[in-house]
Parts: structure tokens; sequence; C-alpha cells
């Protein structure tokens, strides 16, 4: 066996895609246009949302969603720390300064606790950002209640969590509006791409017309620019590649599902004997009622590195998302928030560690993988 035979990631787009692409190629209708519409309204209606506005990244999403829903220079959008960069920056690119919350070291989503104590000793917050992470929902009733009450807008940052889901309803219908991403190694992918799905018209109205040059919504290839805005529009291309993955979306979480359920069994109770200090591995933790894709299996370890070493040396390969919280990468030395007193979300980033989880994984990968985290702890 060979160096990491048994990848992180393994995208999947099958002869339906190719196919539905190559008739977007016939039509010579590349760019945005009848099947962008299509796949925005297939994939609202599956988060379980009024509209959908495809974009070109989930980043893209995340910023047109943030203007759209009137983010200024000087407000401040609370949001997790530990997740990938792109949600705090958009936020900046926005104009407005991202506060972070610790997050609940269980679930590795936004505590509400501590978000409820940033809002308590702060007048400029406007909205509140919490992360889907992993395929795992944040806890959206509390963290809705907290909006409520301090008059805010909840936007569901939902690009790790396609399908995701709390007491049988869907990631993306739970805020003001929700973003996705379709990077390749997503649990549904559009080659690159994003959307932002709301049951808010006006939202909708303004994200639509922020990724087209700031054009009506209604206008798509007129000369009329009623507002500032950017090129974020999806291709036809990346929607036909969509449509078809979004079919498979339920195919493709059931198998990262009964993946997870594997390791659960058999990885659960492994390093227990470990001293007081030690954690052992600790596996994946799913609220009751919440419905968990696993966009990444993620177990913590005391001694991450030695055991990705040993992971490598047996063919399995591993990610670690994220090894440094946003607070304290260097482009956010100069944010107000960057001296927060946030330990639980750097635990977090010390520890986790993602097992290959995808759906393509055969009984045999399972197995190697349960295998070779089991030498891993019986050898240390």
């Amino acid at each position: 066996m060979t160096r990491d035979d048994i990848s992180i990631a393994d995208p999947e787009v099958g002869d339906d895609a190719i196919d539905r692409v190559q008739s977007v190629l016939e039509s010579g209708q590349l760019a945005d246009g009848p099947e962008v519409r299509t796949f925005e309204s297939e994939f609202a209606a599956y988060c379980g949302a009024d509209r959908g506005v495809a974009t070109s990244n989930g980043t893209t999403a995340l910023h047109a969603a943030l203007e759209a829903l009137g983010v200024e220079e000087g407000d401040a959008v609370v949001t997790s720390p530990f997740s990938f960069v792109a949600s705090a920056n958009a936020i900046r690119l926005a104009g407005g300064t991202p506060v972070f919350a610790d997050i609940d070291p269980e679930t590795y989503t936004l505590d509400p606790a501590a978000v409820e104590r940033v809002l308590e000793r702060r007048d400029d917050i406007v909205g509140i950002m919490p992360v889907h992470l992993y395929g795992l929902a944040a806890p959206m009733d509390e963290l809705g209640a907290l909006a409520d009450e301090y008059e805010l807008f909840v936007l569901e940052d939902a690009c790790q969590a396609h399908g995701a889901a709390i007491d049988g309803q869907r990631v993306g219908s739970f805020g003001d509006a929700a973003c996705f991403s379709f990077y390749p190694t997503k649990n549904m992918t559009t080659g690159e791409g994003g959307i932002i799905t709301t049951s808010d018209e006006g939202v909708a109205e303004r994200a639509a017309s922020y990724i087209n040059h700031g054009r009506a919504e209604t206008s798509h290839g007129s000369y009329e620019h009623v507002d500032l805005g950017h090129n974020y529009r999806m291709t036809s291309l990346a929607a036909a590649i969509g449509r078809t993955q979004l079919e498979r979306l339920p195919e493709f979480n059931e198998a990262r599902r009964e993946n997870a359920r594997y390791y659960d069994e058999q990885l659960s109770g492994l390093g227990v004997e470990g001293g007081d200090d030690s954690i052992g591995l600790e596996t994946p933790h799913v609220p009751e009622g919440y419905r968990h894709v696993y966009h990444q299996y993620t177990i913590r370890v005391d001694d991450r590195e030695a055991l990705r070493k040993s992971l490598s040396s047996r063919g399995v390969g591993s990610g670690v998302y994220y090894p440094t919280p946003i607070h304290r990468q260097p482009a956010y030395e100069t944010v107000s928030t960057a001296a927060a007193d946030l330990p639980r979300s750097e635990r977090a980033a010390e520890q986790a560690v993602s097992l290959p989880v995808h759906p393509n994984l055969t009984a045999d990968d399972r197995r190697t993988v349960v295998e070779a985290v089991d030498d891993y702890f019986h050898s240390t």
C-alpha cells in the first residue's frame, strides 16, 4: 500500500453530469441562464427555502448575503473563530467587523452562552453568523432566540452542511439567509460554486443584484446598474453539474452517515486507558434530534501529529481543519477581537483531526482506517 491510498476526499462526478454539461455546451448558453435559474429553484426547495441565488463560490455567497442583509461600515457580526477563514473574511469584505465567540467543545459550533456574553457587552452587533461545521448544524433554536431578543439577523454559514437538519428541518431554512459552498470536496459539488438560500424576497433581490454588477434582478443583461455590485455569478456549466449532484445528494449523505456509524462503533473507547489529563480518542458528538451529514468525520486525540504520521504509514489520509483559529491568523492581528480569550477553539485547533468518510470508501477501506487507528493506540 502506498502513501495515502485512502484519501481524505474523493469527489465523484458521474456520466449524468457529463451528459448534462454536454447539453449546455450544445445550447451555447454557457454563462448565467435558465440552467442556473432551475438549479437555484431546486436547491432552495431542497432546503425548504423560497429562493436561491447561485454564485461563483461559497465565499462570494457569504459576501453577497451580508451585503444584501445591509451590513455597513462599523457594524459587527458574531461568528465562530473555528472555521475556514472565509467565514470571517466575508464580514470584513462587507465592511463589518467579525466578533468571535467560543465554541461548544463537543460540537465545534457556536456556544449560545458564549454568544450571549458577547451580546451583553457590545452594542454594535447587527447579526449572528453561525457555522454549521463538519456537516453538523449549529444550535439554531438557541441562537435564533438570541437574535430575536437582540433584534439581529441570522446568516447561516452552511458551506459544509448540505442536507444537515435539526428535528427534520434542513439547514438553509433557519436564518434570514444561508450560504452553501460547492467546492469539489463538499458533500455535493458544481466544480466551484456557491448559493444563497432565503425566504426573504428583499434579501434575494438584493443578493441577485449584487452578484450581477448591481443590475436590477429582472434585467440580467441590461446596462442599467441600480447599485454597486460584483460579478459573482454561477455559470450554466456549473449549474448543470450541480443539478445532477443534488439528485444524488441523499445517496452521498447516506453513504457518509453509514461510514460514520461504522467508525462510531469501532472507534468508541479507544485510548480511554490514558491518564487523567488524556482525552484518548473522542468521536463526533451528535445532539439529539440533529442529523449530521459528515462533510468530515472529526475526532480528537492528544497527539494529533503522531496519529497522522502513523496513519500515513498505513496509506490512510487525514486532514486538519483548522490548525489555526481565525483570531490567531496573521491577517487578523489588527482586528479588534484578535486578542479574545477563546480557549475551547484553540484547544480544538490543537486536537481535531479528520478521517476519510467520503462516499467512495469501500468496506475494506473502512476496516483499514479503523485498524490503522487501533494500531496507533495499541503501540503507544
